[in-house]
């Protein structure tokens, strides 16, 4: 029988595909900031993941939350999210991990308020119970099996696909954390522009924020192990699309990259089916083995993007994929960084006269140094921290242009701070924590959970 879904329009042809994208076109003036962050929870005593049900779980602290403005998403009878007035959204990721998405707001101010004032919730609800929260980018402590699984049918899906792709993606969905903005454009050369210079540099992103270096209790050898994760996790949907640097470049050539990523479902009356492998192109043709004879509608092509893991992703907007999960002192800097580098036009030529000069080699050379030795790796004969530094002062200086000032008086430089910081030290998270580790500590990971919970 097939399977309608009355509540989005039917896809004509590909046109439509590439439109969707373009309607993300907005004018500066309406362009805003969305941050996104996961982070570890676990039992203070015990310093284990939390499971999804019980009186100390998941599902408690969701239901805890609902008070306080928030609503209840199910799936079945479990609720996996919750939504708010605003836009905003908690959500789990498929080991536990809790996921703020935030709002889209017109500030780093104000999505800096939005992230303190999570976080301040969500501690005042989980420190009675015994439950912490930690932002790192790779769990330091237990192996996978220790992980729960979230009752989500589309990580039931890829939790059987993933290792017939790679090694590491089961780590990818249960044992990494991130932080995550989205930014806006303007038109599809801007989108282009934007594109290039954050997919070019993101080992930047990827080193200043480094934060995973123990894989249980030990070090592992990486400044940014989760980065690691991603080069093992599944090849048609990873990594740097290097046709973004190329001639052609657009929505159009976007929607053909997406188009060859392989599907992992589609959602029909609130269930997954499983099409994990099969082709979006055939479903567009009505010959999708998991629903012969159905086409796709606009909902099934926006289910479809974010199947796809580049670096940087193309939605309606740009995403920027390259950081671990951080402490709460960082977690406002990487959008400072951002729009600092893409929301003035200035900083945006002027960061592409970085970026521009590196070819497809160089962006796998700078990334694989980045996430092994963060900002003590070396590029084409220069300290990476010296290319961090004149990202920022770039950063620093459209922030200054945008002149969005607190009721302090303040602008959006402030949040950069931290990372001066680290290029001035050479120490990121992921070397303050070796050198915990090694020193106090007496090589254990233990005291980080108490050290650096939230």
């Amino acid at each position: 029988m097939t399977t309608t879904v009355s509540d989005s329009p039917a896809i004509a042809g590909v046109a439509d595909l590439a439109e969707y994208l373009a309607s993300g076109n907005k004018p500066k003036s309406a362009w805003r900031i969305g941050t996104e962050h996961e982070k570890f929870v676990f039992c203070r005593n015990s310093l284990k993941p939390l499971p999804y049900d019980g009186e100390k779980s998941i599902r408690h602290l969701l239901e805890a939350m609902i008070p306080h403005g928030w609503t209840p998403v199910f799936e079945g009878e479990n609720p996996i999210a919750l939504s708010h007035p605003d836009g905003s959204s908690i959500t789990l990721e498929p080991g536990g991990q809790l996921e703020l998405s935030g709002a889209p707001l017109k500030t780093v101010h104000d999505t800096c308020v939005e992230t303190s004032t999570h976080l301040t919730q969500l501690k005042a609800i989980a420190e009675p119970l015994g439950i912490g929260m930690i932002g790192l980018g790779f769990h330091p402590k237990w192996p996978r099996e220790m992980f729960p699984w979230m009752p989500k049918g589309r990580y039931d899906i890829m939790h059987r696909y993933m290792p017939t792709k790679g090694n590491l993606g089961i780590d990818m969905m249960i044992r990494t954390c991130t932080v995550q903005v989205n930014l806006d454009f303007a038109s599809e050369a801007d989108m282009i522009k934007k594109f290039r210079v954050s997919l070019a540099l993101q080992p930047i992103a990827t080193a200043l924020f480094a934060n995973s270096p123990f894989t249980e209790g030990k070090p592992n050898g990486f400044k940014s192990y989760r980065a690691n994760i991603w080069t093992d996790t599944d090849p048609d949907r990873t990594g740097t699309p290097e046709f973004v640097f190329e001639s052609g470049m657009g929505f159009e050539r976007y929607v053909d990259y997406l188009l060859d990523v392989p599907m992992y479902f589609v959602k029909r009356d609130g269930r997954y089916i499983d099409a994990a492998g099969q082709s979006f192109r055939d479903f567009m043709a009505g010959r999708l083995p998991a629903l012969p004879g159905e086409r796709p509608t606009i909902k099934d092509w926006e289910d479809h993007i974010t199947v796809a893991f580049p670096e940087v992703r193309l939605k309606r907007y740009l995403e920027m994929r390259g950081a671990d999960g951080s402490r709460w002192c960082h977690l406002c800097a990487l959008p400072a960084l951002w729009v600092g580098l893409l929301y003035d036009d200035t900083a945006l030529d002027a960061a592409w006269d970085i970026a521009k000069r590196w070819d497809a080699a160089d962006h796998f050379a700078m990334a694989a140094v980045a996430r092994k030795d963060g900002l003590d790796a070396t590029f084409k004969c220069r300290p990476l921290k010296d290319i961090a530094r004149d990202v920022l002062a770039i950063a620093d200086d459209g922030l200054e242009r945008r002149e969005k000032l607190n009721a302090s008086g303040e602008d959006e430089t402030k949040f950069l701070r931290v990372l001066h910081a680290m290029v001035d030290t050479g120490k990121t998270q992921a070397d303050e924590l070796l050198d915990l580790y090694n020193g106090p500590w007496k090589q254990s990971v233990d005291p980080a959970f108490e050290t650096f919970s939230y």
